[in-house]
């Protein structure tokens, strides 16, 4: 793992200057909305108010407001006020750019000059040296964990930051934020040094920070499975990650130390029927395209998602972005289609 010395300070973080900064990235896109517009009217008198709740180590996260979301399966996104918001992007554009070089090439998830098509693209890269263009038979271990954001364990994520960041202000910060949220009630649980301590789970679909902290959680598991395990062909994108052989023993070895490593250090499991060991043949759905050894194909959920969506919103924008999209596979009869809804 990268050993880069951690620099950053508390008032790095909650500095006017990088408030102002994270202000003017926030508001990208979102001008028009109300939360936005009545915050920006007395902007300076909100921003000094937050830093100096930060700087007397005062500040409180609020609520969230809940609403859900189908893309492509339901999802409950929590959205935080804007002042939280901003502190997220506050804390987002100090951090990001110490923990992203600590993290291995191929995680793709929520990373700059990253992104599923870089995902898709290496996998098709890994299964062509793997099967020695296609000469040999590669096995694809294909993995997904169990409601991943909604379990992750606020207090080992706080050991994990806490071997790196040695502030104890930026701590107490992560926490307010981590805490903020919950997807079970408190709990008791064994300490080896007292007898029982509280903690909690779960981080928020929506919080920029999450993005962050997830990856930070899941480089754990990154560096067990490069470094322990010695594994040549991984990808990981978000809880989604496949592993690529031509021995179809090894894999299944190999996902048993993966299970393990996840349930004793992360306290995340498997999805029972996400999880499969099979051949690039039979056609590999991962990140939205099903792979074949001389092609890809979009799965039929997406390109339904992807069709109704440009029914209800037949901006030209909109239809560019996914003939964009489509680019990245074979999908002639479906880029001609949108091309004539023109």
């Amino acid at each position: 793992m990268s050993r880069i010395k951690f620099i950053h300070t508390y008032d790095n973080i909650i500095s006017l200057e990088n408030l102002l900064m994270a202000w003017k990235e926030f508001i990208v896109g979102k001008k028009s909305r109300k939360d936005v517009q009545e915050f920006q009217r007395n902007l300076m008198t909100n921003i000094i108010s937050l830093h100096q709740d930060l700087k007397n180590r005062v500040y409180v996260h609020g609520g969230y407001y809940a609403f859900k979301i189908s893309d492509p399966k339901p999802r409950d996104i929590r959205k935080a006020t804007v002042r939280d918001r901003l502190l997220h992007h506050a804390i987002y554009r100090v951090l990001y750019p110490h923990f992203d070089s600590k993290f291995i090439h191929d995680s793709y998830s929520c990373r700059l000059e990253k992104g599923t098509h870089r995902a898709i693209d290496r996998f098709r890269d890994f299964h062509r040296k793997v099967s020695k263009n296609n000469t040999k038979t590669c096995w694809i271990l294909k993995c997904d964990i169990r409601k991943f954001f909604a379990n992750i364990d606020h207090k080992i994520l706080k050991e994990i930051l806490s071997r790196t960041v040695l502030d104890t202000d930026i701590l107490w910060l992560l926490g307010q934020v981590i805490d903020s949220f919950r997807t079970d009630k408190s709990c008791l649980v064994e300490n080896p040094i007292s007898t029982m301590v509280e903690t909690s789970k779960g981080l928020p679909l929506g919080n920029l920070t999450s993005q962050l902290l997830v990856n930070i959680y899941m480089n754990e598991f990154d560096q067990f499975v490069k470094r322990k395990l010695k594994v040549k062909h991984y990808i990981r994108y978000a809880d989604d990650f496949v592993v690529l052989s031509q021995d179809k023993e090894y894999l299944q070895n190999t996902l048993e130390q993966m299970k393990e490593f996840l349930e004793n250090k992360l306290k995340l499991n498997m999805h029972p029927d996400k999880v499969y060991i099979k051949t690039i043949a039979s056609g590999v759905d991962f990140l939205g395209w099903v792979s074949f050894p001389k092609h890809r194909v979009l799965r039929t959920s997406t390109k339904r998602r992807m069709l109704k969506k440009l029914k209800n919103n037949p901006k030209e924008e909109t239809r560019q972005s996914y003939l964009g999209m489509l680019g990245h596979g074979d999908a002639y009869e479906l880029k001609k289609a949108l091309t004539l809804k023109k």
